[in-house]
Formats: structure tokens, C-alpha cells, sequence
């Protein structure tokens, strides 16, 4: 027992009896009667938690009277929820058996109730701890792929986003701990996330009523990624990271690490990244017929696709009883090449002709949680922000095109004390972002987007049976004063007639929508036998467009194509013009069926899902080419059927909208056939159809696999099979991608190194050289996966 829980018992003691109700003292033990040290005891609805110590032991005063449920939590443990009844005239003593169990839970942060794996009604899924060390990459989809249930938009390793469940960009929110990253990733998968797993705590993926408290935009889902950025303790913590990876000849170096006093916390973080053009096990015959991919020494790379990373974060906070308040103030800077997108010229691999990006961004945030004592509140988080980003692409040496986002952000969550044993809060939400390009692929007009609105999230106990709730009401505006209508000679590749001599008159508007989109979710547990359980979620929700895809009109190199939005349309006469048809909300109707068992030796989580999409937008295929404004030799490349060789030309697509419906499961098994041994099987599917006949582009294959893990208190070795399947459920103009197999391991080994835990660790992917295309990807046909690589890394902690 801790000096701290001796004093609390030696107090408690000389305490007069009616001083002792709001005591309980207590042990978690394991399954087999031994103490669990580090466990965390929680009680549901407060902020009153105590942490075992070296005998299992914990104390918690302070206690109202009245039915309180407490929640318990341990690494490699079954959360365990217990109803415990105080009283005003004694203290109590109990013992908490926890139950080992396969599948690690942990909790989703920033999110007013409790959400894990194992115990929400809809599906989520958290990396953290050592499993997101071994699957981190420079970019955030990559990151996560191995995810059941999600995928990645593979744009040659310099960029990607999560695909969850067929669904992508507009429709994914992506936040650093629950705020908007603020870039502009979801506009083109040439654009990186600008944020950071390296330095990252854990990066959360929600779907169904957790969704809610982010935004109703994110009908796909949220990823969250969270550090420590504001710090809530000053106890004095970190790692550092060196690694090479043979592939690319990448250099990764990072660290994080906090400290402070008992009054104030200090954090700072840094990374820095440098990789070269990866290699790429592709057929000789391609490589010679692709100027995509350069020769050397007999390995062949993907040209363009290197890139420069660093950034840092400096964090300060300032703790009192009621809880904290803190800032923190990011620099974020990247620049990558962007393959495929060369302008004219033999050399694609030389710095005048190449085309690439230039990320910088400067984001501040602020947070704070406040405890109160008071008959309706017992809680307030604050969370708000400010960020600068822009995104220039270089060309010829010189900014061709700017990408600019100014985002100011607030969001106050009012959490109640329990009523009617219901736990939950409001939470109310202020975002406005101005949106800016410049340059001749500006396809996008300035514009300025500004959203209120306000979130409920509840749940309650009813015996075996748990409730959640949710629901989120929207006023969505977007304000744009130079939308541009070209008068483009928009023609089909076989047409040899006389074209349109007024071509390039352009028409100005000043165009003003307002959306109120309105999003409900309810969903059930059920713990119908013990160590079991099923979950039924069921949503409505509601998406106001983005402006990329109402307003567009011009070239996108990034997806090889003119872009129009669903603002315009094409009159009789074979003009584009305004469009007659309403601009409606996209509108997702999901149910979710969830089977788990959460404890013992097996574990596994069911996933099955059906969502209807309504008035859901995308881009189809109209025909017609249109001057890009370059010479762009390599965009036949690119996946959308073009068979001639019109170097200056893309295709034009439009933006419509159609009724979809997507369905499939995820699943995910897991056995611990000794303390050291773990098998893990998984797999998921998607299909993704309009309703009235056709399939939607790119979307991910089946897949499936198994992950056989070793671990003892020094050594960590995983063996990691995925399976892709063929993909020919495919558009039109969309061509079928091949299936594949991709072998991953790796081996870490802990030692101690001048009384500092070190861990050195060999990560091998892709070790069969495996030529592997992600169907999902834009660049598919020109940058495969990277080839057989290994890295070799070493890291501390203090």
C-alpha cells in the first residue's frame, strides 16, 4: 500500500462515524486471486478516480450517498462495471475480480461517456501503446489500414487518408484531440493530413453517436488523434524514437516528454523525417513504358515520391484541485513530391520539372476542464482553436498553386451529474473556416464556411441492458463571392467538328447556401450471458456538401481530372451552366449489429452494418475532355480509361447525386493460447452499389488475415498476414485490380541502458516482394506499394 492510501486509511479511522459513509477502500484482483496493480477505479459521472497500488489496494473518499456506478479498468483486463449502493451511517470494503481478456479495451477520449470496443453499441477502434509504434507511417491512412474497417487511399506513401467502411473524404472528420485538423486533405488524396503519428498517445476511429459530438459531416466517421499536448499531470514522462527504413532510406527521429510542478505542466514534443523515392517491385515491362518510375543499380522507384517532415509542439498547463487549463502551440512542416503530377519534360526526377507540395502549418489550442459542485453540473470541457495552414505546390521552381485554411474553432462540453441514473452532456460547437486557392489549379473559389450547433449524448444502465443516445442540430453556411463558370470548350476525344469560338469567357457569381442538417442515433447493449454481449446501433444522419463539391470547376491534377461541382450542370446546347436541380443534404441512414465476447482465453468482436445513403454526392464520368492548362505527358496514367494520347487534356467529371447503399461487416477474433502466445484473425468487406444498379469507384476489396504474436517481459515478436482480394465490382472506366498477399513481421527486444528502459526493434514489410496495388488509390497504375523493406529502430522511455 502507497504512503498516500495508508495516510487516507489512518485518517478515515479518526474520522466520526458519519464521516465514514463516503469512504470505500477495496482490492482488484485477476481471475486467479492475484492483485492487479495500476488499475483504475472510476466513479461513472465525476471526476473521482483512485489507481491501485504495488498490493492491489485503493482508496476513495469524498463519496455522496445515493447508487453510484463505479467503473474499472486494467491493461490486458475486461472493463468490469460495478452498481454500488452508500448510505449515510457506514463505509464499505469490497474486492473487484477482473477477467483477463484477448482483445485490448481501451477508452475513446474526449467523448462525454464511456466508449470502447467492447462495451458501446456502435463499432470503435483505438491504436495506442505499442501496437501504434509498430504500425505508424508518415502518413495517417497508412497508419491505420491494418484496422478492421478501415482502409487507406495509398497515394504513393507522400499522402493518404482513412477510408472507413467505402467511405472518405468530406465524409471523415479528422480532429487532434477533438478539434479540426484544419487542412485541406479532404479537397484531393494528393493532399497530406497534417498531423503526426509519431508523436501521438493513441489515434481513435468512431462511428454512430460519438460521431455526433464532432460534427454532422462525419457520417463515414471521426479519426481522432490525441497527445498530451495540454498536459493533465506533471509527472515527468516520455520516449524517444530513432529508426532507418531500407526502402526509401528513411530517417525518422521523434520525441515527447512532460514535466512540471504540483501547480504547473509543461509538454514539448518534435519530429523529423527525410525519405527518398521508394522502390517498388514492379514489372520490367511497365517501368520502361512508365517515364513514372526511374531504374537504379536493378530496383525501380516510384519518381517524385520523397519527402521532408518536421514540426514541434510546445505545451504548457496549470493544474488546481477542479482541474486544468492549458495551451499548446504547433509548427507542422512537410514538403513531399507529388507523383504523377509532372509538367512536360524527360526528367521527372529533376527538381526544376517536378512538381511538389509545400505543407506549413501553425495550429494553437486551448483546453480546459473545470469540476464543479453543483446540483446539475459536474463538469465543463473547453476545447478551442486556431489554425494557419497552406498548402503551395511548387512547379518549375516557382508557387504554381496555394492552398490556404484560416480555422477558428470552439466547442464547450456541459456535463451533468447523473439524473434519473442517466450520464451524458451537452456540448455546444462554433467552427468557421476560410478556405482559399490561387494559381492556374485552383479548382476550388475562396469561400467561407461557418457552422453553430449543439449536441446531446446520454446513457443509462438498465440492468443488463445499455442504453446511449444521441443526437446533434446544425446551421451550416457557406458563403463564396467569386465562383467562377468558364465557357470551356468541353469536347469528346473522337470529336473532329469546329469548337466553340467564345471558349473561355468566364461568368462570375456570389453564391450563399445555408444547410441545417439534423442527426439522431440511438443504440443498445445487451450483456445477455456473461462474458457476452450484442449491440444494436441505428442513426439517421445528415451532411451539409463541402465546397469542393458544390463549387468546383477547373483542373485536378491530383485525381488526373477537371473537376465541376454539383452547383453546375450540362444544358442542351453542351454548355456547362447552373444547375436546376436542389442542393440537398447528403443523408446516411445506418443500423449496426455488434456480437462480442469480451473476456477468457477467446475473444472476438462481429461487426455487420447496411447504410442508404441518400442524396449522396460523387463524381461521374461525362465524356468530355477539357484543356488542363499544362502539358501533362503523363496523365493517360491515370485510371480513368483514356486509351488516347491527349497529353494536355483531362476528363471532365461532375458532381452528382444519387441514392447508395453500402454494406459488409468486420471481423475480428482473438485467442491467448499461453501468457505469451496470441493468435488474432481478422477481416472486412464493404460493397458499395447505387441503388438503382452500378457500382461506386474505388472502393476496397475483401480482406482477411491472421497476426501471431510472442511477448515476454523482454521480447515482442508479431507475424502479421493480410490477403486482398480481387477487386472487379468496379465503375465505369475504372479497370479490375489484382489480389494480393502482403507478409509483415517484427521483433523488439527491452533492455536497460543507464537505468533507462530501451527497447531495439527489426520491422520487416512486405517480405515476399509482393507488386501490390491498392484499388482505393488514384495513383494505383503508377505506384504500387513500396517494395520488400526493413527498419531497424531504437527506443526509450523515461
Amino acid at each position: 500500500m502507497t504512503r498516500k492510501s495508508q495516510l487516507a486509511l489512518f485518517i478515515a479511522a479518526l474520522l466520526p462515524t458519519n464521516a465514514l459513509a463516503n469512504t470505500i477502500e477495496g482490492v482488484v484482483l485477476n481471475n486467479q486471486g492475484k492483485v492487479v496493480t495500476n488499475a483504475t477505479v472510476e466513479v461513472e459521472g465525476s471526476d473521482i478516480t483512485a489507481v491501485t497500488d504495488a498490493s492491489g489496494k485503493f482508496v476513495i473518499t469524498d463519496l455522496k450517498s445515493g447508487l453510484k456506478e463505479l467503473h474499472i479498468t486494467a491493461p490486458g483486463y475486461a472493463h468490469l462495471h460495478r452498481d454500488i449502493t452508500f448510505s449515510d451511517d457506514k463505509s464499505q470494503s469490497i474486492t473487484f475480480n477482473l477477467e483477463r481478456s484477448p482483445i485490448e479495451v481501451i477508452d475513446i477520449e474526449a467523448t462525454p461517456i464511456h466508449m470502447s470496443a467492447m462495451e458501446s453499441s456502435s463499432p470503435v477502434s483505438v491504436l495506442s501503446g505499442e501496437q501504434l509504434r509498430r504500425q505508424q507511417a508518415a502518413t495517417l491512412g497508412d497508419s491505420l489500414e491494418k484496422l478492421p474497417g478501415v482502409n487507406t487511399n495509398f497515394h504513393a506513401k507522400v499522402a493518404s487518408t482513412p477510408i472507413i467502411r467505402g467511405l472518405s473524404g468530406p465524409r471523415v472528420l479528422i480532429t487532434q484531440n477533438g478539434l479540426d485538423v484544419s487542412d485541406v486533405s479532404r479537397v484531393g488524396p494528393d493532399h497530406s493530413v497534417a498531423s503526426e503519428a509519431s508523436t501521438a498517445k493513441q489515434i481513435e476511429v468512431l462511428r454512430g453517436p460519438a460521431t455526433l459530438f464532432y460534427g454532422s459531416g462525419a457520417i463515414g466517421g471521426v479519426v481522432n488523434v490525441v497527445d498530451n499536448r495540454v498536459p493533465t499531470d506533471s509527472t515527468t514522462r516520455g520516449e524517444w524514437n530513432l529508426e532507418h527504413n531500407s526502402v526509401d532510406n528513411q530517417k525518422v527521429a521523434s520525441f515527447n516528454a512532460t514535466t512540471g510542478t504540483d501547480s504547473f505542466a509543461f509538454y514539448a514534443d518534435a519530429f523529423w523525417r527525410e525519405a527518398d523515392d521508394y522502390e517498388i517491385p514492379v514489372a520490367a515491362e511497365l517501368a520502361h513504358d512508365d517515364h513514372n518510375h526511374e531504374e537504379h543499380s536493378g530496383d525501380y522507384t516510384v519518381a517524385n515520391s520523397n519527402e521532408e517532415s518536421d514540426g514541434f509542439t510546445l505545451g504548457t498547463s496549470y493544474l488546481f484541485d477542479q482541474g486544468f487549463v492549458g495551451i499548446a502551440v504547433e509548427q507542422f512542416n512537410r514538403q513531399y513530391g507529388i507523383p504523377g503530377h509532372t509538367h512536360g519534360g524527360e526528367d521527372v526526377n529533376s527538381a526544376e520539372e517536378s512538381v511538389y507540395a509545400d505543407l506549413d502549418q501553425t495550429k494553437v489550442q486551448l483546453l480546459g476542464e473545470y469540476n464543479l459542485d453543483n446540483k446539475w453540473l459536474n463538469r465543463v470541457n473547453l476545447r478551442a482553436g486556431f489554425t494557419d495552414y497552406e498548402h503551395a505546390e511548387i512547379e518549375h521552381g516557382a508557387v504554381g498553386t496555394t492552398f490556404e485554411n484560416e480555422t477558428n474553432e470552439l466547442r464547450v462540453d456541459l456535463m451533468h451529474n447523473p439524473f434519473a441514473q442517466w450520464n451524458g452532456g451537452l456540448s455546444f460547437h462554433y467552427k468557421h473556416s476560410d478556405v482559399e486557392a490561387q494559381g492556374s489549379e485552383a479548382f476550388t473559389p475562396p469561400s467561407q464556411t461557418q457552422s453553430f450547433a449543439i449536441a446531446l449524448m446520454e446513457e443509462k444502465h438498465f440492468g443488463d441492458f445499455l442504453v446511449q443516445l444521441g443526437g446533434r442540430v446544425e446551421r451550416v453556411t457557406i458563403d463564396a463571392d467569386n465562383v467562377l463558370l468558364p465557357n470551356i470548350d468541353a469536347h469528346a476525344h473522337n470529336d473532329t467538328g469546329v469548337h466553340d469560338d467564345h471558349a473561355g469567357n468566364t461568368r462570375v457569381f456570389d453564391v450563399e447556401q445555408e444547410f441545417t442538417p439534423v442527426s439522431l442515433s440511438t443504440g443498445v447493449v445487451w450483456d445477455f450471458a456473461p462474458s457476452y454481449n450484442l449491440g444494436l446501433s441505428v442513426s439517421r444522419s445528415e451532411r451539409a456538401p463541402s465546397v469542393s463539391e458544390l463549387l468546383s470547376f477547373g483542373p485536378h491534377i491530383g485525381t488526373g481530372t477537371y473537376e465541376v461541382g454539383a452547383l453546375f450542370d450540362i444544358h442542351e446546347d453542351g454548355h456547362f451552366g447552373l444547375s436546376e436541380q436542389a442542393l440537398d443534404l447528403e443523408t446516411a441512414n445506418n443500423i449496426d449489429l455488434t456480437f462480442r465476447k469480451t473476456q477468457g482465453d477467446i475473444g472476438f468482436i462481429l461487426n455487420a452494418f447496411y447504410n442508404q445513403v441518400d442524396n449522396y454526392y460523387y463524381q461521374i464520368d461525362t465524356g468530355l475532355y477539357a484543356e488542363s492548362g499544362h502539358d501533362h505527358g503523363d496523365e493517360h496514367n491515370h485510371d480513368h480509361g483514356d486509351e488516347h494520347d491527349h497529353s494536355s487534356e483531362l476528363p471532365v467529371y461532375l458532381f452528382k447525386t444519387d441514392d447508395v447503399i453500402l454494406h459488409g461487416f468486420e471481423a475480428q477474433f482473438a485467442w491467448q493460447l499461453t501468457n505469451e502466445f496470441k493468435v488474432d484473425l481478422f477481416s472486412d468487406y464493404v460493397r458499395a452499389r447505387l441503388k438503382d444498379g452500378g457500382d461506386l469507384p474505388r472502393t476496397p476489396p475483401l480482406r482477411f488475415g491472421t497476426e501471431f504474436s510472442y511477448q515476454t517481459n523482454k521480447l515482442s515478436a508479431h507475424l502479421h498476414v493480410t490477403r486482398y482480394q480481387e477487386q472487379d465490382r468496379t465503375a465505369p472506366e475504372e479497370t479490375t485490380t489484382n489480389g494480393y498477399t502482403m507478409l509483415d513481421a517484427s521483433v523488439s527486444y527491452d533492455l536497460s541502458v543507464l537505468n533507462q528502459d530501451v527497447s531495439v526493434y527489426l520491422r520487416g514489410t512486405n517480405l515476399t516482394d509482393t507488386e501490390a496495388r491498392v484499388h482505393s488509390s488514384f495513383l494505383k497504375n503508377i505506384a504500387p506499394r513500396p517494395g520488400r523493406s526493413f527498419a531497424l529502430g531504437i527506443r526509450g522511455y523515461f
